[in-house]
C-alpha cells in the first residue's frame, strides 16, 4: 500500500448512485499525510527549472500552491469560465453530455515557461488536456501533468499521450 492511500476515503454513491468517490479530505486533515503526499508529488517532477505550476479548479489549487513553493516557481489558477477578474484565454473540452471550458489569465504563462500542470484526480483527462492546450497557446512548455490519483477505468491518460503523466495512486 502506498503511504498516502490510508488517507483516501471511499464514499459510495457520491455525487450520484453508482459512483465511488475518492475523498482526499482525510489526507488534507492530517499533517503527516499532507506532507507525505506533497513529497511524493514533488519527487515525480523531473529535474530542471519549473517556472509555473498550474492548479486546476478547485482541489488542484491545494497541492499546486504547495508544489510551487517547494519548486520555487510561480502559481497559476486554471478556473471555470467567469471566475477570473482579468482578461482570460479559454479552452473548451467535451463532457459526457455537452461541453465545458477552462480559463487562465492571458498573462499567466510567458513564452518559454516550463510548466507543471497539477490536479487531484486524473479522470477522463478533458480538463487537463484543455489546460495543456492553453499553456501551449500562450507559448509555454508542459513539462509534466501530475495528479494525486488516477481513475484508470476512465482512460484519462489517452487524452494526455503527448505529455509526461505521473500519479501517486492509481485505482
Amino acid at each position: 500500500m502506498n503511504r498516502i492511500e490510508q488517507y483516501i476515503r471511499d464514499i459510495q454513491d457520491f455525487p450520484k448512485n453508482g459512483i465511488l468517490f475518492k475523498d482526499i479530505a482525510p489526507l488534507l486533515q492530517d499533517h503527516k499525510g499532507l506532507s507525505a503526499c506533497l513529497s511524493e508529488l514533488k519527487a515525480m517532477v523531473p529535474d530542471g527549472q519549473i517556472d509555473k505550476v498550474i492548479g486546476i479548479e478547485s482541489r488542484g489549487f491545494l497541492f499546486g500552491t504547495m508544489l510551487a513553493k517547494r519548486l520555487q516557481s510561480g502559481f497559476v489558477l486554471a478556473r471555470k469560465p467567469g471566475k477570473l477578474p482579468y482578461k482570460t484565454i479559454a479552452q473548451s473540452y467535451a463532457l459526457e453530455y455537452g461541453e465545458d471550458a477552462i480559463e487562465m489569465h492571458i498573462d499567466a504563462i510567458q513564452k518559454g515557461d516550463r510548466v507543471l500542470v497539477h490536479d487531484d484526480v486524473l479522470a477522463t483527462g478533458g480538463t487537463a488536456q484543455a489546460v495543456c492546450k492553453l499553456v501551449e497557446t500562450l507559448g509555454g512548455e508542459v513539462v509534466q501533468c501530475n495528479f494525486i490519483m488516477e481513475l484508470k477505468a476512465l482512460n484519462g491518460r489517452e487524452k494526455l499521450l503527448d505529455y509526461d503523466v505521473q500519479c501517486v495512486l492509481s485505482y
